[in-house]
């Protein structure tokens, strides 16, 4: 069944059906889960493909800003809770001038960083590095989430992509 076309067709057209019937239950229970699953060290890539899909390109990478922003910030504060520490123990003599130049523009530096889709680091130490630097929540914040909107929109719009060509196409 799998390689049927026709599965897929009749899969996207009852999850446009059933997304579209029940829009805002859809985008909360949504955004709870990626909260949750980026808190519990998930990355994002298939978060935003499936955001994508089943919410379009713009509400999908509004919702998914927002709600992984959230959960990359719950992520942050239980990485400040449990590892600080650690972190200050292992790394603060070995980055020390590092740790006061970033201090004087942490917004920006981190901004740039998410900008660039955290040069290749994975989403969860992506999420966690700051703890390091000791960045103030509200900057990590924003920072993250006006940094996220570029490459999350991209991802939605390949998963936006992808519901419209099984939408519109006949076969593979």
């Amino acid at each position: 069944r799998l390689g049927d076309f026709l599965y897929y067709k009749e899969l996207q057209k009852n999850l446009e059906i059933f997304v579209g019937n029940n829009l805002i239950v859809n985008l909360f229970l949504f955004s709870i889960f990626a909260i949750i699953w980026v808190t519990l060290l998930g990355f994002g890539s298939p978060l935003l493909i499936v955001s994508g899909i089943l919410f379009g390109k713009w509400i999908g990478t509004f919702v998914s800003v927002v709600s992984i922003s959230f959960g990359a910030l719950a992520l942050y504060a239980l990485a400040i809770f449990f590892f600080e520490d650690l972190f200050k123990k292992i790394f603060k003599n070995k980055f020390s001038n590092y740790i006061n130049l970033f201090r004087k523009n942490e917004f920006y530096y981190y901004f740039v960083y998410r900008f660039v889709g955290g040069l290749g680091v994975p989403f969860f130490l992506q999420n966690t590095l700051p703890v390091i630097f000791n960045m103030k929540k509200i900057n990590y914040f924003f920072s993250s989430m006006l940094g996220f909107i570029p490459g999350f929109f991209v991802f939605n719009t390949i998963g936006a992509g992808l519901n419209k060509y099984v939408k519109d196409s006949e076969n593979f």
